[in-house]
């Protein structure tokens, strides 16, 4: 991967392009059957079961990540299986229905696998990209005069509601947008301009964005990889997915906010066998508005 972050967008497979999802592909995919990079230390189908019914998680994905400068890393893949029974994604934080990777633990019926697509890699564009064709100068000028008119209505509604509302219920308005609503706006505003995305991933650089305030792990909630080293984050997977899943109406069936992946920073291998890692599900506050999902 990349430095800086990297998105992932779903992309329908006809039956001509099903090789590229093969393991000597070394691909990047949602659903269907794990694409193992070896057989060897496969995870039992204990180690496969959901943390809360127990009953066999489905593949979800798996994403080629390997780590530049590690020759014990040149081949790496993250995968990720998730339970389908809908009441064990109602509670939030780490563990339960999510893990990172046998095959020999899935039922052998189409209905319990979830749809098949490839993840197509790009770099998140930058917001302002510098070699944007505006005109600098009219840029400024309309900047300005949306600030201006911004401004104005600000004062207006300021004006008008502060007749209406006392000022410890005003204050009280202010404190809760504090809290969910900007967070929120910043989780919608990074997103806007890819919409569509599924991953973003972004080893050990910027952290995840998070959909409310609510839930957010602390250091200490993050626990250390079995060799003693800290987790760092690597890569989130969005509630976009879902759109691709074929999943019941929510609350009805697995659903989340985002869910964040968290891996031994020192990559440490376990004797080159599939590691269990960490995953944080977030949901979205019952307050926010929720985020719609394009089909």
């Amino acid at each position: 991967m990349a430095a800086g972050v990297e998105l992932g967008f779903a992309a329908a497979v006809g039956p001509g392009g099903a090789w590229r999802l093969r393991s000597a592909q070394f691909p990047s995919k949602v659903g269907g059957r794990p694409a193992w990079l070896g057989e060897a230390g496969l995870p039992g189908s204990d180690a496969l079961r959901c943390g809360r019914c127990r009953q066999p998680r489905a593949f979800l994905l798996q994403l080629y990540a390997p780590l530049p400068g590690r020759p014990d890393a040149f081949h790496r893949t993250l995968f990720v299986f998730a339970c389908r029974g809908a009441a064990c994604y109602q509670l939030p934080g780490p563990g339960g229905p999510l893990c990172d990777a046998s095959e020999d633990a899935e039922p052998d019926h189409n209905e319990f696998l979830f749809p098949e697509y490839e993840i197509l890699i790009e770099p998140e564009e930058p917001e302002f990209p510098a070699d944007s064709s505006v005109d600098p100068d009219d840029e400024k000028g309309a900047v300005d005069a949306a600030k201006k008119l911004e401004e104005q209505e600000e004062n207006r509604v300021t004006s008008t509601t502060s007749e209406a509302l006392d000022e410890e219920t005003l204050e009280a308005m202010a404190k809760h947008e504090t809290k969910e609503d900007k967070i929120f706006q910043i989780f919608k505003d990074r997103i806007a301009a890819e919409p569509e995305q599924i991953i973003r991933y972004c080893r050990g650089g910027e952290g995840p964005i998070w959909v409310s305030g609510e839930n957010i792990p602390e250091e200490k909630d993050i626990p250390n990889c079995l060799c003693g080293a800290k987790r760092v984050f690597e890569f989130q997977i969005m509630p976009q997915l879902l759109n691709h899943l074929k999943v019941d109406s929510l609350g009805e069936s697995i659903d989340w906010g985002t869910l964040v992946v968290y891996t031994c920073a020192e990559n440490c291998g376990a004797e080159n066998k599939y590691t269990e890692e960490f995953i944080w599900k977030q949901d979205f506050s019952i307050d926010s508005i929720e985020l719609p999902l394009s089909s």
